[in-house]
């Protein structure tokens, strides 16, 4: 194998396919990244046999076939240590690999490139299309409510509903849940309704390689129905499913006509609420929301921190609601919105649960602690 290829792409593939490879595995092939050189260009591939990941590689001139495996964390430090705009030229004699530049060379010992597990690629066949947009929020807005040192093993995944039209994500830890939706497609023909449960860090991994927002991600499972795959601006990724049962989120979201609703803006709410947060502790780490007319009260306090009160003018002429809930979950919500967002909150009281609503598709609920 031999091609060349300019610092900046080159270094942009080692950097996304590096993500997976695993800093520790009792199979050491597994630290390295595969390259293949064929008529089409060159694909890279990295596994931790959990998530995989294939992605072409852009601005880079085949001069003979083949494949190759180079070890990862020297790879990527010969590229970051390197000029910008310098080109390299990567070649194999199946006995060790040269990554070789204009004023510097290192001969890297290789693996039998047969030795790599097999990463797979987008299959043909019907699958679901998403806008790239939609697709961030889905991430965004999700995975950071899901928990992987949960014993309760489903809950380190997000949930991804996909049938007809409609997507929905949904990830919870069991005391905070949060779900968005939007619009899909079926390409390519008719496609049956899945639910995956999709590793939260396979979930970040596809964020981070989302394209540009008018290249559609493309999502498809495997024939039995183990590992889902989803194509994204010339990158594939594969992740084997989270096992177990999922919480039954839609009982989650009763229908409470009763509520009381109040709107709020994502960022002064969340600037409120950090204020709040500054004199909690671990062992009083509540912050006491008190919904008032014409005005939100947050307080907290602790024994060995003080009190604090901060007040905010909002849309409301009812009664007094008071409800106690852990500031961090509140701010975890508001941190993924934009700062100008319109949030309505619905309460009942400081039993129940606390549900944040936006205006496209976004639900999040948080269950209250105890009041003092």
């Amino acid at each position: 194998m031999k091609i060349r290829c300019p610092k900046e792409p080159l270094l942009a593939a080692v950097q996304t396919a590096g993500a997976v490879v695993p800093a520790r595995s009792p199979k050491p092939v597994l630290s390295n990244i595969k390259f293949e050189a064929g008529d089409n260009g060159v694909v890279i591939s990295a596994t931790d046999l959990e998530v995989g990941i294939r992605a072409d590689l852009a601005g880079v001139e085949v001069q003979a076939p083949g494949s190759v495996l180079l070890p990862s964390g020297r790879l990527l430090a010969i590229l970051r240590e390197s000029a910008a705009g310098t080109v390299f030229e990567i070649h194999s004699d199946g006995t060790a690999a040269v990554v070789k530049a204009p004023r510097s060379e290192f001969r890297l010992p290789v693996e039998d490139p047969l030795e790599f597990p097999s990463v797979a690629g987008f299959p043909s066949g019907p699958c679901f299309e998403i806008s790239t947009p939609l697709m961030r929020e889905l991430i965004r807005r999700t995975v950071f409510a899901t928990d992987n040192e949960s014993s309760r093993y489903a809950l380190g995944g997000v949930l991804v509903e996909l049938a007809g039209d409609r997507v929905i994500a949904v990830g919870t830890d069991g005391r905070r849940l949060a779900k968005m939706e939007g619009p899909c497609q079926i390409q390519g023909g008719e496609a049956a309704a899945v639910t995956p449960i999709v590793p939260a860090r396979a979930m970040q991994l596809v964020e981070r390689c989302l394209g540009a927002a008018d290249v559609p991600v493309q999502l498809a499972m495997r024939a039995d129905a183990s590992e889902i795959l989803v194509r994204t601006a010339g990158t594939t990724i594969s992740a084997r499913l989270v096992e177990g049962r999922f919480p039954r989120w839609r009982d989650v979201f009763p229908e409470r006509p009763e509520a009381r609703r109040v709107q709020l803006v994502a960022g002064p709410l969340l600037a409120a609420v950090r204020q709040a947060a500054i004199v909690t502790s671990e062992q009083s780490k509540g912050v006491d929301f008190s919904f008032e007319p014409g005005c939100l009260v947050l307080s907290g306090r602790s024994a060995e921190s003080g009190d604090s009160r901060v007040e905010l003018p909002i849309d409301h002429a009812g009664e007094t609601v008071r409800i106690k809930l852990d500031p961090r979950f509140m701010a975890d919500v508001l941190r993924v919105l934009d700062g100008g967002t319109t949030v309505t909150i619905e309460i009942t009281d400081p039993q129940s649960a606390c549900v944040c609503l936006t205006d496209d598709g976004y639900g999040y609920v948080i269950m209250p602690l105890a009041a003092d």
